[in-house]
């Protein structure tokens, strides 16, 4: 990266009298000339903008640079390359002969260096970062804005929520430490300032707006991200979000990279969901009822008799789970927890996630177009995520030809009707495609075209078909509007 730097051009303003001169004795006394601002003086702050600078200077102290190392093995010569610096400046060569610099016998070791950021939020020297900041770190160091420098170590970390947490070694009495916010209570327009290490760069400021919230974007079962286009640039990672209270909102996390001014950050009251476990075991603990969800749109809504989309379909039940013995079945509608409505289907894991395992919780449900509650108690969310409820991705559209009122071709196959073909334009393309294979229409099984033929023939004219589809091991609900 080549750096240019900028001279800045100053113009000094310089006061000159004007008017002829006069005889000694018949001069009038001269007329005051008016001072000229001292240059280089700090403006006020104009009434109703807000004071950046002074918040800054309160704030930044307690936002660190973090450092971590990692040793990469290969065999020799690999990395003997010249221009390799070039290339990766953020590498660097081990010490020839070193106990550490050599791995297996033939090998040799670089050690890879990755920046981030983080902020101190105790007096005990524990430090908030993402977790993709301290990944398989072999070292990691923490930087101070007065240019102290600790060794820290990782004490506990959440994948799901990106969120780590470190202890520095040896912390000094005199920590300066940030105030947690309530990300809930951000309104989209507010304010927000970023403080974090772009490339390196260390201690960098940049402001926005908060441009939006409730953010998916596709980064894990909890997406709810504060959207801002406050520059956020790597190194930026785990930095804070402030509001102008000076408190922190959000921890800057995500860019998207084929676009300016937009950066995502992990709302703060998630963070401080999970905060107390981390701490105390170093890792989170969440419930889980054991359903595979999928979102819904208009045509599912009207297919299932409600007025528009809300909730979270079922399209799976675990064997055995709290969710199958509660009596919850595939094609219901989850529509509140404990009372709490699920607007969306990606709100559920995150509601779900907020309680701990053997959490006794109401679900309200829609089961067959009827309305009611049943009780269960949460299991626990296995770390490789098993019975986690993720809304599931939406079928494709392929090629075919109008066979059927649905615009598909169908084929009997062992008790079971397969999709062959897909009619462009038609009622059903985007949402199924070749191979899938129709296994219910309106919450009735089908095992031959026949079936299929009369159970949609059957179904109202007035609302949508309702399928259940199963594609490769995943089976979900398609509502398909006849044309």
């Amino acid at each position: 990266m080549i750096l240019r730097k900028v001279f800045p051009f100053v113009a000094l303003s310089l006061a000159f009298g004007s008017g002829c001169q006069h005889s000694a004795g018949a001069a009038s006394p001269p007329e005051a000339v008016p001072q000229a601002p001292a240059p280089f003086g700090t403006p006020p702050v104009l009434a109703g903008t807000p004071d950046i600078a002074t918040l800054v200077s309160r704030v930044k102290p307690a936002v660190v640079n973090i450092t971590t190392e990692h040793e990469l093995k290969a065999p020799r010569g690999v990395f003997g390359a010249p221009e390799l610096g070039e290339m990766f400046p953020f590498f660097h060569r081990g010490r020839p002969g070193a106990p550490h610099d050599r791995g297996e016998e033939g090998d040799e070791v670089m050690k890879q260096q990755a920046l981030g950021s983080g902020f101190i939020i105790d007096p005990q020297g524990h430090v908030v970062t993402n977790a993709h900041v301290v990944d398989d770190a072999d070292a990691v160091k923490v930087k101070l804005s007065d240019d102290r420098e600790y060794r820290a170590k990782v004490v506990g970390k959440d994948d799901r929520l990106d969120v780590a947490v470190l202890a520095l070694d040896n912390p000094p009495h005199d920590l300066p430490l940030v105030s947690l916010g309530a990300s809930d209570a951000l309104r989209v327009g507010e304010y927000v300032v970023a403080i974090g290490n772009p490339f390196g760069l260390g201690d960098t400021v940049t402001m926005g707006i908060v441009s939006a919230k409730g953010r998916t974007i596709g980064a894990g079962p909890y997406d709810d991200f504060v959207q801002t286009d406050a520059s956020i640039n790597p190194g930026n990672s785990g930095g804070p979000l402030f509001n102008l209270r000076g408190q922190v909102v959000g921890i800057n996390t995500a860019i998207n990279p084929r676009g300016q001014g937009i950066g995502f950050a992990i709302p703060i009251d998630a963070v401080k969901d999970v905060l107390p476990q981390l701490l105390a075991s170093g890792r989170v603990a969440r419930g889980r009822i054991g359903v595979a969800i999928q979102g819904m749109d208009a045509d599912l809504a009207k297919a299932f008799g409600m007025d528009h989309p809300r909730g979270a379909l079922v399209e799976h039940v675990e064997p055995g789970s709290p969710g199958e013995k509660a009596g919850i079945r595939s094609g219901d509608v989850i529509l509140a927890l404990d009372g709490q409505d699920v607007v969306h289907s990606e709100d559920l894991p995150r509601m779900v996630a907020r309680h701990a395992p053997g959490t006794q919780v109401k679900v309200t449900v829609l089961h067959e177009r009827q309305r009611r509650d049943v009780e269960l108690k949460l299991a626990t969310l296995e770390d490789d995520g098993k019975g986690a409820s993720v809304p599931s991705q939406g079928p494709g559209s392929a090629p075919g030809d109008r066979s059927s009122a649905l615009g598909i071709g169908v084929a009997d196959e062992g008790g079971r009707v397969i999709v062959e073909r897909v009619a462009p334009d038609g009622p059903s393309d985007g949402k199924l495609r070749p191979g899938d294979v129709i296994e219910e229409v309106a919450n009735q099984p089908v095992m031959t075209a026949a079936d299929l033929a009369s159970r949609v023939k059957a179904a109202p004219a007035d609302a949508p078909v309702l399928l259940r589809v199963k594609r490769g091991e995943q089976a979900r609900y398609v509502a398909i509007a006849r044309h």
